[in-house]
């Protein structure tokens, strides 16, 4: 049996070793003759009738054993064909813009939403495609079409939104703009309405610790945005909208070519809500009045040498006004009669990112990128304040190296350096007594951390042909707080055939609690803030975590261009250490303490796509997640507010040359366990002394008629009119210790009508 076993390996590796390898590159080749690659084209297979896509620099690989037609796409531009022949090692595809040809070239159309298939850890990629299909204002509202990732709301007066990917926060998710590491720290709770949708070329959501180049934070996954590029042939681009929840925003991005090398990008946006809504009559409006202004400017030098310089600076300032309608901006919070809060972020970012090639392939280059940031917060709560100031500095220099068509290494090393600054004053006078005093008292918690680490990180990618690849990476840090902490992660594709991809992986994160800024829903409650027994050493707030999962993704033979896949996940998180956050063990407090027991969570999920005929498109997710956690008093029991299960529909039909496209989705939320403070709420379910949430629909729809360079769009959310009543417990007492806005499972808003309109002008 060992001896058969043997023998059938090499066999299969030596079958692959002996067939042809071909590869190729997609191009895009401007008006001025420039050319510059096409990350993430798609090619064609018409023999094989299979589709896959290139790598992040437009390349790819792909095993030929006949004569081969192949046909390269990319959304916004022409197709381009080969017919290559066995034994041809290589070959390009050249595409130009639609708006540089002929009028009556068809129009491509570009998928939404996808699973990578030459990604080695289970990948799924929102196209730009997909960020038009809903209002997607802002990165929060992206996610809408996905099961991977859930989104809500972390109470219901600030609009801070919060998402969940793998059952867990998003604290636990890493997320990248450009590969860069960003929205830590202060910036984490609004972090999600600072990202326009219309900003965005893409965003990529990889399952599981993968990389471990950009840090130890990756607990559940990464989240990658692709911004709109310098390169882009569009010289002005004009989004505006406008709710029926007297939201108004606009959004202008401008790429310009300066000469052959030099090409840059400006985006600018401004939001507000215009006015005030109490659509439930508990007398607090049902969102924040927000007013938002955002600025960035992105550059880009390229030398046809290989040599790439980036950089850019972002400027950001957000002011939200939430709390009872008769609270107005020049009302004192601490004096008011009415329960206010108010909100102000401020936040500038500055990066730079060299790739400085060592050979003419560009098979070995160094990396370097550095990357500031400086964020304020300054925010009320009723009798609460919560101040803040962040100061980081991250540096990384990454060495790769292709040794040969199989092996690639990269070593690197990288350091982080945060400055928090932090102050939470209660101005409640019954706090240290049972009846109210005559004299103010104040309960203060300072908090104050400088934390600096300097890693370094090894990775060895293994790849034969586009049958196998192998990821094993190790990373260690030391840390001033923690001492030295070490992240070994491993990553395994494998291609039973072309149409059936095994994934496998497993790895450990770190992260270091910021116990204010992930818990930004608790000052929205009567709860006094007890941080007192983890406040006293910082290496109680390190947070450490193994996940470990796979996916299996088959490719049918059937639907129109043999698009359809359907994909099975799972996944599972083990905690080490975590920091609990825990509103049942008293009444009157919220208490934060280190896990003492078991926290895990296991989520399960299937992925269907299909295009029945051309230009329809429906896709369909269901995911299931277990997840539970020690609590003090109780035991290992159901994580609180944390979903059973999401299922998504989603259906895009498109007329002839695009011209109307129609998007559907519905989404099917499963219930989900509620703290015992809950019991008696409306719609809340009793079972077994447990308390839940009901299971509960929502419907999107969107019209889009395009015409030339403009856009025209109409939709609509929440459809069903389905809300989270009472959402505020006790908002007729929000000065007492039983006022609650935290406890969100729901919908807080009921339909909302939208309209917009996106012009485009090419090049």
């Amino acid at each position: 049996m060992k001896k058969a076993l043997l023998s059938a390996i090499f066999i299969l590796f030596c079958t692959t070793i002996l067939a042809q390898d071909f590869k190729g590159s997609v191009i895009y080749r401007r008006s001025d003759g420039k050319t510059e690659p096409l990350p993430f084209a798609q090619i064609y297979i018409i023999e094989k009738a299979k589709l896959i896509e290139t790598d992040e620099n437009g390349h790819f690989t792909i095993n030929l054993e006949e004569r081969t037609t192949m046909v390269a796409t990319y959304v916004g531009y022409t197709k381009d064909t080969l017919i290559v022949d066995p034994g041809v090692p290589s070959g390009e595809f050249y595409l130009m813009g639609e708006n540089e040809v002929d009028e009556a070239v068809v129009t491509s159309r570009q998928l939404t939403n996808t699973l990578s298939r030459i990604k080695p850890v289970r990948t799924e990629v929102i196209t730009a495609a997909g960020l038009c299909k809903m209002a997607c204002c802002n990165l929060a509202e992206s996610f809408e079409n996905s099961a991977s990732v859930t989104v809500g709301y972390s109470d219901a007066i600030t609009g801070a939104r919060q998402i969940k990917l793998l059952g867990l926060a998003g604290t636990y998710t890493q997320l990248l703009d450009e590969n860069r590491p960003v929205m830590r720290g202060l910036a984490s709770p609004f972090g999600l309405t600072y990202v326009p949708g219309q900003w965005l070329e893409s965003i990529q959501i990889a399952k599981g610790p993968s990389s471990v180049i950009n840090g130890l934070e990756a607990i559940t996954g990464q989240i990658n945005m692709e911004h709109r590029k310098p390169t882009d042939e569009v010289p002005f681009f004009l989004q505006l909208f406008g709710s029926s929840h007297a939201m108004a925003e606009a959004n202008v991005a401008s790429s310009l070519q300066l000469n052959e090398k030099w090409s840059t990008v400006i985006l600018a946006h401004a939001s507000s809500v215009l006015k005030s809504i109490d659509h439930n009559d508990d007398g607090f409006r049902d969102e924040p009045q927000a007013t938002q202004f955002n600025l960035s400017n992105r550059w880009l030098y390229y030398d046809p040498s290989g040599f790439q310089m980036r950089f850019g600076i972002r400027a950001l300032a957000d002011d939200r006004l939430g709390g009872q309608m008769g609270f107005e901006r020049d009302h004192d919070p601490l004096t008011s009669e009415f329960w206010g809060s108010r909100i102000k972020n401020k936040g500038l970012n500055g990066y730079l990112k060299l790739g400085i090639p060592l050979n003419e392939e560009n098979s070995h280059n160094i990396a370097i990128v550095a990357d500031y940031n400086y964020h304020t917060l300054g925010s009320s709560y009723g009798l609460k304040t919560y101040d803040g100031t962040q100061k980081s500095i991250f540096l990384n220099l990454i060495y790769q190296n292709q040794l040969n068509d199989h092996h690639r290494i990269s070593f690197g090393l990288s350091g982080q350096d945060d400055d928090f600054r932090e102050d939470v004053e209660d101005h409640r006078t019954y706090i240290f007594t049972p009846v109210p005093s005559p004299d103010p008292i104040t309960y203060k918690i300072p908090l104050h951390r400088r934390e600096r680490s300097v890693g370094v990180y090894g990775e060895y990618n293994y790849t034969l042909d586009d049958k196998v690849t192998f990821v094993g990476s190790l990373r260690g840090d030391y840390n001033n707080i923690h001492g030295f902490l070490f992240a070994p992660r491993v990553t395994l594709k494998y291609s039973f055939t072309d149409d059936i991809i095994f994934r496998l992986l497993g790895g450990r994160g770190f992260r270091t609690a910021n116990i204010l800024a992930d818990n930004i829903g608790i000052f929205s409650t009567g709860r006094i803030i007890n941080v007192e027994e983890i406040r006293g050493d910082q290496r109680n707030l390190l947070e450490d975590a193994w996940t470990y999962g796979g996916n299996i993704t088959f490719y049918l033979p059937f639907g129109y261009e043999n698009n359809t896949y359907i994909s099975f996940d799972y996944f599972r998180n083990d905690f080490l250490k975590q920091v609990i956050v825990d509103q049942e063990l008293d009444i009157v407090q919220a208490v934060l303490y280190n896990l003492d027991g078991k926290s895990y969570t296991n989520t399960y999920q299937v992925d269907f796509s299909i295009d029945p005929i051309e230009r329809f498109n429906i896709v369909t997710t269901f995911r299931y997640t277990d997840a539970k956690v020690t609590l003090r008093g109780q035991g290992l029991v159901e994580r609180p507010l944390t979903s059973r299960f999401k299922a998504v529909f989603n259906a895009q039909y498109a007329t002839a040359m695009n011209k109307w496209t129609f998007d559907f989705t519905a989404q099917l939320n499963g219930k989900t366990k509620l703290p015992n403070f809950m019991a008696g709420q409306d719609k809340v379910i009793e079972k077994d002394g447990e308390y839940f949430s009901p299971i509960y629909p929502m419907f999107f729809a969107q019209i889009t008629r395009k015409f030339r360079g403009i856009d025209v769009y109409i939709g609509g959310e929440n459809l069903g009119n389905y809300r989270q009543r009472n959402a505020i417990l006790n908002a007729d007492k929000p000065f007492s210790e039983e006022f609650n806005a935290s406890a969100i499972w729901g919908p807080l808003s009921g339909i909302k009508i939208y309209a917009g309109l996106r012009l485009t002008i090419w090049k």
